[in-house]
């Protein structure tokens, strides 16, 4: 686990570009210029509304699920053909 940890703080090192005359400090994805880092930052508040909501979605339509189920099952519970045995 440790070594793990480990190998993922180090990554960013062994990814960075290597000029002669040292570390430049480039990632993979090229220079990093003001334009990119707000084009990041919009995303990033872009992101989190949008998960947000797809996750209220989801929970929304869960809820309607169950409570179609506890409908179904209270019907069944007040119809007399469901009642008693045979």
């Amino acid at each position: 686990m440790s070594s793990a940890l480990v190998l993922l703080l180090l990554a960013p090192v062994a990814m960075a570009n290597i000029n002669e005359g040292g570390v430049s400090g480039e990632g993979t994805y090229g220079e990093t210029t003001d334009r990119v880092v707000t084009n990041a930052g919009f995303m990033v508040i872009a992101f989190f509304p949008l998960l947000i909501f797809v996750l209220s979605m989801l929970q929304w339509r869960l809820d309607k699920r169950r409570d179609a189920r506890k409908a179904a099952a209270k019907a069944r519970r007040t119809n007399v053909d469901w009642q008693g045995g045979w």
